[in-house]
C-alpha cells in the first residue's frame, strides 16, 4: 500500500504545495485507487495536479467524518467527475459513509457536517454505500465502520452551558477510520479521531483480527485535550511498541511533545508518501 498526503495543516515538500487546516489521504492498494476525506476546500485537487495524481481514477472514496474539513473539497471533487465523464453507472466510483452524515441528522446539521451536496447529487455522482459497520475495500484495506467506545478518557467529552446543564460535544457516531493489514501488523490510518485513537486502535484490532499495530497515521484529535485524556493516551501508545507514529492534523503541538517522549513521532505534510 501506497499512501500520500493531499491535505494537511502543514506542508513540508518544497514543490509549493498547498495546505489548510484539513485532512485527505490518497490510498493505492493493488489496483484500487481511494480517497480518504476530501479536506476543506479544492486544494487537494490541486495538490494531486502537482504530484501527477488523476484523481478522477479513484474507485472509492471513503469518509472519515462529515465536518467540513474532511469533506469541503466534494463539491470540487463531484465536478471533476462530470467534467471527465467518470459519472457514468458502470464506472462510477463507490463512496462509503456512516448513515448519518447524509441522513435526517445530515440535512438538519450540514452546515456544521459539511456534506452541502444532496443526496440525489450524491446518488447521482458515485455507487453510495452508506454503513455503520466495517466495509472491507480491499482484502487487506476496511472502512472500520462505527467506533465502539471503551475507554473513559476519550470519546465522549462533556460541558457545561451557561445554565450550568451539562451536555455532550464532540460524540460523533459516524467518525471512523482505516486500518491496513500489512504483513508485520495493522496500519491506522485516521481522518480526526472523534471518537478517540485508543478506541480505534482497538475496534481495528477486533475487525481485522490482529493485535500488532505498527503505524498510526492521521489526526488524534487532541487540541488543548484534558490532562486525563492525555496521560491515557499517552499511557495506551506507549504500550503499543509501534515503528512509526505519524501524528498529524488535529494533534496540537504540547499532545505532539507528550506524546514525543514515549513514542517517536515522524513530521507530517502535504506530499508526504509512505509504503506498507
Amino acid at each position: 500500500m501506497k499512501l500520500t498526503v493531499l491535505v494537511d495543516n502543514n506542508s513540508i515538500i518544497d514543490d509549493y504545495l498547498l495546505a489548510e487546516p484539513g485532512l485527505s489521504f490518497f490510498i493505492e492498494e493493488g489496483e484500487e485507487k481511494i480517497l480518504f476525506d476530501l479536506g476543506y476546500s479544492e486544494i487537494f485537487l490541486q495538490n494531486a495536479l502537482k504530484l501527477g495524481i488523476d484523481l478522477s481514477k479513484c474507485s472509492t472514496i471513503a469518509i472519515s467524518h462529515g465536518h467540513t474539513d474532511h469533506t469541503g473539497g466534494l463539491e470540487a471533487f463531484i465536478k471533476l467527475l462530470w467534467e471527465k465523464g467518470e459519472q457514468k453507472e458502470s464506472s462510477s466510483p463507490r463512496l462509503i459513509l456512516h448513515p448519518d452524515i447524509i441522513g435526517d441528522r445530515g440535512r438538519e446539521k450540514k452546515k456544521i457536517l459539511g456534506i452541502f451536496a444532496g443526496r440525489r447529487a450524491l446518488e447521482k455522482t458515485f455507487r453510495v454505500q452508506e454503513s455503520a459497520e466495517p466495509v472491507w475495500i480491499t482484502e487487506k484495506l476496511v472502512y472500520l465502520g462505527e467506533i465502539e467506545r471503551q475507554f473513559p478518557f476519550e470519546g465522549k467529552k462533556k460541558v457545561k452551558d451557561d445554565r450550568g446543564n451539562e451536555r455532550m460535544v464532540d460524540y460523533l457516531r459516524e467518525d471512523t477510520a482505516l486500518a491496513y493489514v500489512a504483513p508485520e501488523g495493522l496500519v491506522i490510518i485516521t481522518g480526526c479521531s472523534h471518537s478517540g485513537i485508543c478506541n480505534i486502535v482497538e475496534h481495528a484490532r477486533r475487525v481485522c483480527q490482529q493485535d500488532r499495530i505498527i503505524d498510526i497515521i492521521g489526526g488524534l484529535h487532541l487540541q488543548k485535550p484534558s490532562r486525563y485524556q492525555l496521560e491515557g493516551t499517552r499511557e495506551y501508545i506507549a504500550g503499543l511498541g509501534l515503528e512509526k507514529f505519524h501524528a498529524c492534523h488535529c494533534t496540537d503541538l504540547e499532545s505532539k511533545i507528550e506524546l514525543a517522549d514515549v513514542m517517536e513521532i515522524t513530521e507530517v505534510g502535504v506530499g508526504m508518501q509512505v509504503e506498507y
